[in-house]
């Protein structure tokens, strides 16, 4: 096996379909969608070159700005909501439940594997009102208050938004930062409780400071995929009320695929990856130098 693994030539004959499958499906489209960027048009007008145009009209296109908004603020508040309930879901895994937890850890993980269209159409039976209300408004009716058509405002789908990818991804969270919690060694946390260290103390002091690297990890992964939503806005409310709560992603989506601008749809989509990266390397910098000091 050495002497197969050894050879330069193996190895590269081995990696080499993957290599182009990856170059085909990933990078290739990448730069056509950053080439297509700086063009305006669709292959039925055909292409205009217009240089940075389109991103200047991004910088002043309102709609897009409100979009932009919607994305950041859903990102900041979903990524929050979480990290604390999955740590506080890993903390209880470890420190309370221990050994019994691995039914608690199977149930509250199983909404990850709903498909995100029926949880976003469960949630929104849930704050129906009419003639087919749901539970949700029931409960306000029976302790004498009106019904709320919560998917009517702004703030009420995004509070509903939020509920729903709390509910079907904290679970996640809660198992990725679990493993990194067993990687904390157990003489490292006895010490601490001998030196009079317990409950927040312990927590603050000696358990968020080493599973730090597990922490930053799911805060980037948690912010760059509830940046990316789409699926689950579009099916709960449309993007409603008007396109108050329409993130980037599908600004995006009806700028390219139902208006024809491919262009600008794919400047849009490269804004949209810059602020993941600009994201990442911000998180990556300041973690980095809290680890120098």
């Amino acid at each position: 096996m050495k002497r197969v693994f050894g050879d330069r030539k193996t190895i590269v004959i081995l990696l080499l379909p993957t290599l182009v499958l990856y170059v085909a499906l990933k990078v290739v489209p990448v730069l056509w969608s950053l080439g297509l960027s700086f063009f305006e048009g669709n292959s039925l007008r055909g292409f205009e070159f217009v240089g940075v145009k389109n991103f200047t009209t991004f910088a002043s296109d309102p709609a897009a700005l409100q979009s932009l908004g919607v994305s950041v603020v859903f990102a900041v508040l979903a990524t929050a909501g979480q990290i604390v309930l999955g740590y506080l879901l890993a903390l209880l895994y470890v420190f309370v439940l221990r050994n019994g937890s691995a039914f608690v850890r199977t149930a509250v993980f199983f909404p990850m594997v709903l498909p995100t269209v029926a949880v976003a159409l469960l949630f929104k039976s849930f704050v129906a009102v009419g003639d087919n209300q749901g539970p949700v408004n029931d409960l306000l009716n029976f302790f004498g208050l009106p019904s709320n058509e919560f998917l009517a405002t702004t703030v009420g789908t995004m509070v509903v938004a939020l509920a729903m990818t709390y509910w079907s991804s904290m679970g996640f969270y809660a198992v990725l930062l679990y493993t990194g919690l067993l990687d904390i060694p157990e003489e490292v946390i006895e010490s601490a409780r001998l030196d009079g260290a317990s409950g927040l103390k312990l927590v603050r002091h000696i358990i968020i400071p080493l599973s730090l690297p597990i922490l930053i990890s799911s805060i980037i992964f948690s912010f760059n995929s509830t940046l990316k939503v789409f699926d689950s806005l579009l099916a709960l409310n449309n993007g409603g009320p008007g396109t108050s709560t329409a993130p980037l992603t599908l600004y995006m989506y009806r700028t390219a695929f139902e208006y024809a601008e491919y262009g600008y749809g794919s400047t849009i989509a490269l804004v949209l990856t810059l602020l993941c990266l600009v994201f990442t390397l911000t998180i990556f910098r300041s973690s980095s130098r809290r680890a120098e000091d």
